[in-house]
């Protein structure tokens, strides 16, 4: 049978729209359950098949209401059905159909938790039914027996989490017998000694009732007081260890929801769930002017402390770039660090292999020496296999001067990477068509992949050099309250944050946070003052609709003919490099080539 879409209520949904807890709402003994069970024709949830309902209405114990009827469920009942329930097409026939009870039983679930095991089944086919007769499902807070059982109850205790089972073993008045009520009453009794045994384990809210049911570590219900007396604003959090060192770095628009929600089920990273919060013993808030603010400040401590749980924005100093030497024969080198040395630099690379890859793609594109030797203009060099091959103009043994070497080979590169790439894509994209034409398709995709690197480096560095050539950008966009988020940003690095209250002119808060903004230097490279990271966030958020550019000590801008304009060459690119091997293959079979459709 096809289970029903069903997804139980998080702790998170028993919260306000401003964080506070509704104490009636969680606390077990004040809350009001609906204790229900459905029996059916043993089909699919499609709407229809219930053929009778019992439901019993309980609070602190004591029973508030019941709710019993048959349904006609509109369709044959199955004889084995009968042989189990003891109900027959003679007593159901006489029985209102479930459009006709759906009002009645929405009004006795008002207000009211609902409890059932194996909670999904019958769910599903009350969310069925409204959907096909046009009711609304209410979507009220849901605890499954069968999952409480399976977490409150050992295997030595009992071996297994049937609804007879559990009735036998904590003494229900009421022995389940397939009647939809009777079976309510035996639910009733299991559910009130499961939270009798709930509070052997500090479980004494709804709330933590429904996290229980769920699949949370120890761990996780050990440290959830560490979620205690955080701040619901933006910033970021630090889990902590006892030594003081920092774990884990994040970041929220609401801190304490947030970390709220490391203690819940909806945590599914089994280090972070066990390891880290064992490890933990505080979390510690730093409160954030506005969201931009907390995704640069949590990149800052990543890179700064290097938290064993973080797994990405770590180590931003391993990037690497590829230069091109500034000599009488230039050539491309790998290197880490920028310098004020009169050379050309494309970059950053996350690793050197990428960066490797992209070079690649230049040597598809010109005649660059691949060489590391430092070639004399008095002497010669012995000249490699690349110059018998033709793939290197020989300026090793002087078969070309230096002026014709620069106009050749690095002048192309050095365009591309303050202008115009046209040239260099358009000769790497000959060179994949002149591979498929041969129907070597495997040699011109491995180009692609060379391409797709390069024209990445091209259009990421000269997106982030237009912004660090700023000495000063301040800007502005509208909070969710009716104030102003303000950044003043300084050479591609967020130099002050701040938030204008709502109903008043945000001027002065701009012209404070300018005041007291961080003094930024600039440097030999695109990204001088920060991460690349960072100041791609910062370019994400000045390039939403809705933010503002208020003040800017120069023109932002980019180059006419630059790498931006081959934006949607990358992207072609790469959703053809996502496909795997097989469509090479595909390819060489159809005599076509993903190639070929990367022209503009």
């Amino acid at each position: 049978m096809t289970q029903p879409a069903y997804v139980q209520g998080t702790l998170d949904s028993l919260l306000s729209a401003d964080g506070s807890v509704d104490p009636a709402a969680l606390a077990l003994a004040d809350t009001t359950f609906v204790v229900l069970d459905l029996e059916t024709t043993g089909g699919a949830p499609d709407g229809a098949g219930i053929t009778e309902i019992g439901a019993v209405k309980v609070r602190a114990g004591e029973p508030l209401g019941e709710f019993a009827t048959l349904v006609n469920p509109g369709e044959p009942l199955p004889p084995f059905i009968t042989v189990l329930t003891g109900i027959t097409e003679a007593m159901l026939r006489p029985a209102p159909p479930i459009e006709t009870v759906l009002p009645a039983l929405l009004e006795f679930l008002r207000g009211a938790v609902l409890v059932a095991h194996n909670a999904p089944y019958d769910v599903g086919f009350l969310k069925a039914a409204c959907a096909r007769h046009g009711y609304p499902w209410p979507n009220p807070r849901v605890l499954d027996t069968a999952a409480l059982a399976r977490r409150a109850l050992t295997r030595d205790e009992v071996p297994n989490r049937k609804l007879g089972t559990l009735a036998h073993f904590f003494r229900s008045t009421v022995q389940p017998n397939h009647r939809a009520l009777d079976d309510a009453k035996a639910t009733v009794d299991v559910l009130h000694g499961l939270i009798e045994r709930l509070g052997s384990f500090k479980v004494h809210t709804l709330g933590d009732a429904i996290e229980f049911a769920k699949a949370v570590t120890p761990a996780q219900r050990r440290q959830r007081h560490l979620a205690d007396g955080l701040p619901h604003v933006p910033g970021v959090y630090i889990f902590r260890a006892s030594d003081d060192r920092p774990l884990y770095v994040g970041t929220s628009k609401d801190i304490a929801t947030r970390v709220r929600a490391y203690f819940t089920a909806t945590e599914k990273r089994s280090r972070i769930s066990t390891e880290m919060l064992t490890a933990a013993v505080r979390v510690e808030a730093v409160e954030c002017a506005h969201p931009l603010e907390a995704e640069v400040r949590e990149l800052r401590l990543i890179a700064a402390h290097a938290p064993p749980y973080n797994r990405r924005s770590k180590f931003p100093e391993r990037i690497v770039w590829l230069k091109l030497t500034a000599e009488a024969y230039p050539r491309l080198s790998v290197v880490r660090r920028l310098t004020e040395d009169g050379s050309t630099y494309l970059g950053p690379f996350s690793s050197r292999r990428t960066a490797e890859l992209a070079a690649a793609g230049v040597y598809d594109a010109v005649p660059l020496r691949q060489c590391n030797h430092k070639l004399s203009l008095r002497s010669k060099t012995p000249a490699c296999a690349l110059a018998e091959l033709g793939r290197c103009p020989a300026p090793c043994e002087h078969e070309i001067t230096p002026e014709d070497y620069d106009v050749r080979a690095a002048l192309p590169f050095r365009t591309a990477t303050s202008g115009d790439p046209g040239p260099v894509v358009s000769a790497i994209l000959t060179r994949i068509d002149a591979l498929s034409e041969k129907q070597r398709y495997e040699e011109a995709a491995v180009v692609r992949s060379r391409l797709i690197a390069l024209l990445r480096a091209l259009i990421r560095m000269q997106r982030l050099d237009a912004l660090t050539r700023l000495p000063e950008l301040v800007a502005a966009r509208r909070d969710d309250k009716g104030g102003w988020e303000i950044a003043v940003v300084r050479h591609g690095r967020l130099a002050a944050a701040a938030t204008s209250p709502p109903r008043e002119h945000p001027r002065p808060t701009l012209d404070a946070a300018r005041l007291t903004a961080e003094t930024v230097l600039p440097g030999p490279g695109p990204v001088p003052a920060a991460t690349a990271e960072e100041t791609e966030r910062i370019l994400a958020w000045l390039q939403r609709p809705d933010t503002r550019l208020v003040e800017t000590s120069g023109d932002w801008v980019s180059p006419v003919r630059g790498a931006a304009r081959f934006s949607d060459l990358l992207t072609r690119a790469e959703a053809a490099a996502s496909v795997q091997d097989s469509t090479v293959r595909l390819s060489v079979t159809d005599r076509s080539d993903d190639a070929r459709s990367l022209r503009l």
